[in-house]
């Protein structure tokens, strides 16, 4: 059985990182907002933000954690980086956003880069 009871209050910080890869054709929709589902990387932010403030409804026997600051950053040819369930949101809403032009899409490296506080104390991905 697992503890799900309360935990200590403590400050935390993590940074996250996810990828997705979608090919030329679609990256040069992408990067000139020509799907018609709008503009993906302004809805994938706010998807990933969204995300990360309802991870406890999404993740079985996850603490509810409260957030005072969230951030999103998204970069072609680059990564999405905030906290797991923020990245993995977002990947999947850029999924959502493409697929009507391709399915050849992957998501990968879906990783924790760093931590801080917590019971387990700070963590940072080599």
């Amino acid at each position: 059985m697992v503890n799900v009871g309360s935990k200590l209050v403590t400050e935390r910080t993590a940074a996250a990182r996810a990828k997705v890869f979608v090919g030329p054709e679609l990256m040069k929709l992408v990067r000139e907002n020509g799907l018609k589902k709008g503009d993906v990387l302004s809805v994938a932010r706010l998807a990933g933000i969204v995300g990360s403030k309802q991870t406890s409804s999404l993740i079985p026997l996850c603490h509810n954690i409260s957030l005072s600051s969230v951030a999103v950053d998204i970069e072609l040819d680059s990564a999405l980086n905030c906290a797991l369930t923020a990245v993995s949101v977002s990947a999947l809403t850029v999924y959502d956003m493409c697929k009507a032009v391709s399915h050849d899409i992957v998501i990968s490296e879906i990783m924790l880069l760093a931590k801080s506080g917590g019971t387990r104390g700070d963590f940072h991905q080599t």
